[in-house]
């Protein structure tokens, strides 16, 4: 399969129309696939392919939160990511539950990477209708949401080495896991030794963007085992 594989189609929300991506089993679990700050791009595509050939077969939707706009660099994705009505991308990822819920799913996970972790997070407080979370290095602003009142089971991920500071580092993992635990919901938060931000990027052109940034950690075992994390988490919460 290639990211052509995926299905261009419309959702709708009060009045307003936005477009998503989708592919896998017609009438599999789904999960909503959050992009990083680039854009509904080549990694993210890949991610939603990833997701869509995991057993049982599930359906991967990824709604473009940019309309069309893609980041080359990061100076770009910066500016794209601070123009971004978060309260808004909240509002397509619950019109992206509910699309998937009316078209075969029973039940609906989340899951994001990067900007989309954060996204993940304060879907699990703040979108109706979600079975499961899973997100990839990045926690929501406090104003946004607040993970200890998640309402469904979450599972984190970070790189140990990653420098976002109060984002995805080490300490905004520990400080995800307290809230978690807070929160009286099934968790997990897993640190992945020797790796930095954005490990799960392992496709070529993702590596290479990676060391453009200055991470030249060797992160495919530490994305592998994420998968495989992932994978269980979403069979245990998506399961019929």
């Amino acid at each position: 399969m290639a990211t052509s594989d995926l299905k261009k189609i419309q959702i709708q929300r009060e009045d307003i129309t936005f477009d998503a991506y989708v592919v896998g089993k017609d009438d599999g679990p789904g999960i909503v696939v959050i992009q990083e700050w680039w854009g509904v791009d080549f990694e993210i595509k890949n991610h939603a392919l990833k997701i869509s050939q995991l057993q049982p077969g599930y359906k991967a939707l990824i709604p473009d939160l940019y309309r069309g706009k893609l980041a080359l660099d990061a100076a770009e994705a910066k500016h794209l990511m601070d123009g971004l009505d978060w309260q808004g991308a909240v509002k397509d990822i619950q019109a992206s539950v509910n699309w998937l819920k009316a078209n075969g799913s029973q039940k609906v996970g989340v899951t994001g990477y990067c900007m989309g972790s954060a996204l993940t997070i304060a879907s699990s407080v703040l979108v109706s209708g979600i079975d499961a979370g899973a997100a990839f290095y990045g926690v929501p602003p406090p104003q946004l949401a607040d993970p200890a009142e998640t309402k469904v089971p979450l599972q984190a991920h970070f790189g140990e080495l990653d420098n976002i500071v109060g984002f995805s580092d080490i300490k905004a993992a520990k400080a995800l896991e307290e809230k978690l635990k807070a929160s009286g919901k099934p968790y997990e938060v897993h640190v992945y030794p020797g790796v930095s931000h954005a490990f799960m990027n392992t496709s070529p052109e993702g590596v290479e963007r990676r060391k453009v940034l200055g991470m030249t950690d060797d992160n495919e075992a530490a994305a592998d085992l994420a998968w495989s994390r992932f994978q269980s988490w979403m069979n245990r919460y998506l399961s019929p």
